[in-house]
């Protein structure tokens, strides 16, 4: 067993003593590996935990696509899961992501490609599960799991990670202040789920369907059939630059806007990328509220430029309305339709990456009201919906940084 001892940096009031390191294997009574089972269709009682069932940002069990293991259930009791159980991804792009079971998720059985921790009585789940969570527990599983093939971590090294522990008292009031985080967390983050859910019904009911010229939802006073057009009608589609990677700097002036910062939401992600400083940017500068859409990878995304300085990359086409026949936010709303992701999708098949043209976007048809005034005022409620959605996501984002924070300054 490991002495070495420690202290977090925040702790409860009354809680003196110092921690002391454990291995996961000294908490945990067993490890064990889960069904090599198929997956049925959900027979309505018996859910099966895959890989991918575990949602990247909660860790919660999705249940939007359960399914039933495909096994004699009769002999597998050893794969059903009990309150408080732990669960490891030990393969995959997805490996050393943790789950802890809660009796409210059911009657669960888990697959072949999850480890499975029952932690011993005297340690507390919710705390142990808290630990995978932490910075300590990435940078173990990220060096570990490096192979020559599939990134993988086992039963036996995951037993041999070290984690510090309080006493049984300081375990489960941390425990306890991560559950309701994390059940705040996942309030908030279904709430956001729900307003994207809402917002493309919108577009189905405020936008005509196949082979119809007026919306199912209209606002009052507008009754004119809606027109088929190009949208080479409307607009104009230009490239970005192939900026040298040799020129880029840590403070350069500008943002470099390329492919992954078009990821389909309204705004750009205007916080990953490099920076570039060029004397003069000219026609690749980019503006507050240019529309901008991927032409390779994953083709058909629209996003935004926010105002942070910037300059267009190359496969990052950049759309500007060329006349006053449409509104502005009108052409974004129609573009973020998933109707035109889809149609940019299928036009990019066919090679080992989707690749789009100008003239693919140009070509696509869209259904327009002639009369500017309803497209301005679907516009104006689609904008409206579009900042409730961006307010949800800033809230969700600063409980996930304020988890973050307490995650690093509780644990040891």
């Amino acid at each position: 067993m490991i002495t070495e001892q420690h202290v977090p940096q925040f702790r409860f009031k009354d809680f003196s003593d110092s921690w002391e390191q454990r291995r996961l294997g000294d908490v945990a009574q067993s490890f064990e590996y889960g069904l090599n089972a198929a997956a049925l269709e959900y027979d309505g009682e018996n859910k099966y935990l895959r890989i991918t069932d575990i949602d990247d940002e909660t860790h919660e069990f999705k249940t939007d696509a359960l399914t039933t293991p495909d096994v004699d259930l009769a002999k597998a009791d050893n794969y059903r899961l009990q309150d408080g159980d732990v669960l490891f991804a030990r393969t995959g792009a997805s490996v050393g992501k943790a789950y802890r079971y809660k009796a409210s998720d059911g009657l669960v059985y888990f697959a072949g490609f999850l480890i499975r921790a029952r932690i011993k009585p005297e340690y507390d789940t919710e705390f142990i599960f808290q630990s995978t969570l932490t910075d300590s527990y990435n940078r173990y599983v990220s060096i570990t799991s490096q192979r020559s093939g599939q990134p993988g971590v086992n039963a036996q090294e995951y037993a041999e990670f070290e984690l510090s522990v309080p006493k049984i008292d300081e375990q489960r009031q941390i425990g306890q202040l991560f559950k309701q985080l994390d059940r705040l967390l996942t309030l908030h983050q279904r709430k956001l789920e729900l307003l994207k859910r809402l917002k493309q019904g919108y577009l189905q009911k405020l936008f005509p369907q196949n082979g119809e010229n007026v919306p199912e939802l209209r606002f009052k006073g507008y009754y004119d059939a809606w027109e088929q057009r190009r949208l080479s009608n409307y607009i104009t589609i230009t490239g970005g630059n192939a900026w040298k990677s040799s020129d880029y700097s840590i403070d350069g002036d500008y943002l470099v806007v390329t492919i992954s910062n078009v990821q389909g939401q309204r705004n750009i992600n205007d916080k990953i990328g490099n920076k570039i400083s060029v004397a003069d940017p000219g026609k690749y500068l980019l503006r507050r509220e240019d529309i901008l859409v991927s032409l390779t990878g994953n083709v058909g995304r629209v996003s935004r430029m926010t105002d942070i300085p910037a300059v267009l990359n190359q496969r990052v086409g950049l759309i500007k309305p060329k006349t006053k026949r449409i509104d502005d936010e009108f052409l974004f709303q129609v573009l973020s339709n998933r109707r035109f992701e889809s149609s940019m999708v299928a036009s990019g098949q066919g090679a080992a990456q989707a690749n789009i043209s100008n003239n693919d976007v140009l070509s696509y048809k869209l259904l327009v009201p002639q009369d500017v005034r309803e497209q301005s005022t679907i516009a104006h409620f689609f904008r409206n919906f579009d900042n409730t959605i961006a307010l949800h996501q800033r809230k969700l984002e600063k409980l996930q940084e304020l988890k973050k924070g307490y995650l690093q300054k509780m644990f040891c």
